[in-house]
């Protein structure tokens, strides 16, 4: 079992063809100390990030931006999804963490190479920015938006999306044409009930913002949640599929991604499976530091089938 994690409380604004249930932007209220945290993030970032690059005098990051996109195509199989939607595509990407260390330009040719593979729908599970939102991510969720995906594009936003202004990156993904959940769910064209959660930290906040999202919805087939310990909370309500990214899988594995699905494993990277409920956590696109080691950046497109 996994150990539970005492969290803080987040904030956002609310806005894929179909009807939401949930929250409304306005009723959220900011977090305090939202300012103190960007700076200390802008610190960290400082010292962990620009401070190594500039050690190695730049090799750093140019071995990190030259490292490929990794293109995944799984097949799950799903106990509780419904039949209808059997061979649904998902196109699946988290953590662009857009900035420093990964270009919008970079950024805007990993959504081409979605929108190339011509999914259903494309579920992004937060952390679209780094820090600030001066960083071309305008052009990003404007590239999400015209995917042409059948379904639209989802999103839900991750920790770094709130250090400087998540109502507005909300504002800014909706004018684009990206829907984002926050606290709440959308019924798509197809029937197809989409939860999604804002960003929680522990595994009490996160269970109570997936039985918010459930109890409003009246039941999700597909939750969508930065943090991988919502799957707790959505396991026990039996929800069939939840997306996860936060990890990055660790950015530096000292072995390759195991094939074991078992919840007894740390909820970092790719699937996990409790009762009749599925997890599959994304290592996502960027990173916070400029290092990855058998976690490369990823790209997947899950076909989900009923079981």
């Amino acid at each position: 079992m996994i150990e539970e994690a005492r969290g803080e409380r987040s904030d956002a604004e609310a806005g894929p063809k179909g009807s939401g249930h949930g929250s409304e932007a306005d009723e959220v209220t900011p977090k305090r100390g939202v300012l103190s945290k960007y700076l200390r993030a802008k610190v960290r970032h400082f010292l962990l990030t620009v401070t190594a690059d500039r050690m190695t005098r730049g090799g750093l990051s140019r071995r990190h931006r030259a490292q490929n996109v990794e293109t995944r195509e799984l097949e799950l199989r799903i106990p509780r999804w419904p039949t209808q939607f059997d061979g649904l595509r998902i196109a699946h990407i988290s953590d662009f963490h857009v900035g420093h260390l990964m270009t919008s330009e970079r950024a805007i040719d990993v959504v081409n190479t979605v929108r190339d593979l011509k999914p259903d729908l494309v579920a992004c599970t937060g952390d679209v920015v780094d820090l600030g939102l001066e960083c071309g991510v305008d052009g990003v969720l404007a590239a999400l938006g015209a995917v042409g995906a059948p379904l639209g594009s989802l999103l839900v936003l991750g920790n770094h999306d709130h250090l400087d202004n998540g109502r507005k990156l909300v504002r800014m993904a909706k004018a684009a044409g990206v829907q984002t959940l926050v606290d709440e769910s959308v019924t798509l064209t197809c029937g197809l009930r989409v939860g999604g959660i804002d960003w929680g930290k522990s595994i009490r906040e996160c269970s109570t913002r997936v039985g918010r999202v459930w109890r409003g919805a009246g039941g999700v087939d597909l939750l969508l949640a930065h943090n991988p310990k919502a799957f707790v909370g959505a396991a026990r309500l039996g929800v069939p599929l939840t997306l996860s990214g936060h990890t990055h899988g660790g950015q530096v594995s000292l072995r390759k991604r195991s094939n074991d699905i078992s919840f007894r494993r740390r909820l970092r990277a790719g699937l996990y499976r409790r009762d009749d409920s599925i997890l599959f956590v994304t290592v996502g696109l960027g990173a916070w530091f400029p290092l990855r080691v058998n976690c490369p950046p990823e790209v997947v497109v899950l076909t989900a089938r009923s079981e």
